[in-house]
């Protein structure tokens, strides 16, 4: 099998590199990603992109349909991943998360590719109330990042079918140790926090509802998606990931930590604006579709690797929410220091000085 992963070098990308490789010996890997943040490694003693056959440094918005030759299958991560990157770069977002995408999926249709793999995000469902949203539930999308996974979710439905499969995984917000740790995420920041000074700061209210799910459940996510049947109807296929069990308040996440952490102070902001992106999600087709291939890790399973993690790397970052951990600040020191313009494109006038992002 040959599979191109796009967006290999991110937070994901490493787990599902190291995944893949174990679970298929002989699966010839090519990755394609800007590189943006390729330095941004942690706990790790090799490049993890050691492990691809191929490695192209590129921008998604312009693949080169020749990178797809022979490709059997694609597993499509690459993205403007978050919503304050999102806020940020919203036209960007347009460009790479939605309109690069359908390039894509068209290109691989035409090349002959039999299986495209989509990181989607639950996040499409938004303000979602109390009710437990199904795949079949209305989206009601309140950010650039989620109304990108909308509109590409859309048109794929469109290219699916003659034998290209599509399958539109829609991820609940990822956690857990990576190669290149992010801590921009909700569960990673509370334990980063208890980790350096023994304070979680929620800067909500505490109260908005998140499905999560361990980036290594989202690999083996990703291997059923590549390994499962479609034909017919079931050449496009949109599945919530992730478990009924891991439907959390942002609040309960914090006390969670707290119990395995001990000494850990929780701090709410009560003048917090109301958050609106609060859903509960049903995962109940998954477990129907993918029964061996079920989410394995817990909260508390995940917090542990993650304290683990950040204690090995003798993490003591009290500002860690100002540093390469968080995926804008790395976006923005780029464009500071002009090594990529505005449009998110790498510029070969200048040259990065060598100062650390503070």
């Amino acid at each position: 099998m040959r599979i191109l992963i796009t967006g290999n070098m991110g937070y994901i990308g490493p787990i599902v590199v190291k995944h893949l490789r174990q679970r298929f010996p002989g699966v010839h890997l090519v990755g394609c990603d800007m590189g943006y943040f390729a330095t941004c490694l942690t706990g790790t003693i090799f490049f993890p992109e050691c492990l691809m056959d191929f490695q192209h440094f590129g921008d998604v918005r312009t693949i080169d349909s020749k990178m797809l030759n022979g490709m059997d299958a694609i597993v499509h991560l690459a993205a403007i991943s978050n919503d304050p990157m999102g806020k940020a770069f919203e036209k960007e977002t347009y460009e790479i998360n939605y309109q690069a995408s359908v390039r894509l999926a068209k290109i691989a249709k035409k090349q002959g590719v039999k299986s495209f793999v989509f990181a989607s995000s639950c996040s499409m469902y938004g303000f979602g109330g109390q009710d437990s949203k199904t795949e079949n539930s209305e989206f009601s999308p309140l950010t650039a990042y989620a109304k990108s996974k909308v509109m590409t979710e859309r048109d794929l439905k469109d290219i699916a079918g003659d034998g290209f499969k599509v399958t539109s995984l829609r991820f609940s917000t990822a956690c857990g140790m990576s190669d290149r740790l992010r801590l921009d995420l909700v569960l990673n920041d509370f334990v980063a926090g208890a980790v350096t000074s023994r304070k979680i700061q929620i800067l909500s209210d505490g109260t908005p509802w998140r499905p999560l799910i361990n980036v290594k459940d989202m690999a083996r996510a990703i291997e059923w998606a590549l390994t499962r049947e479609g034909e017919g109807d079931d050449e496009f296929l949109a599945v919530n990931v992730g478990s009924n069990e891991w439907n959390y308040q942002v609040k309960e996440l914090a006390e969670a930590v707290a119990d395995v952490i001990p000494g850990v102070d929780i701090s709410i902001n009560k003048n917090a604006e109301p958050d609106k992106r609060s859903y509960r999600v049903s995962f109940d087709l998954f477990r129907k579709l993918a029964p061996e291939h079920q989410p394995k890790y817990d909260l508390k399973t995940s917090i542990v690797e993650l304290h683990d993690g950040l204690t090995q790397m003798k993490f003591e970052d009290k500002e860690f929410r100002n540093s390469n951990y968080m995926r804008l600040k790395v976006l923005n020191y780029l464009r500071e220091q002009n090594v990529i313009d505005g449009n998110l494109q790498w510029s070969n006038k200048n040259i990065m000085t060598e100062r650390p992002i503070n």
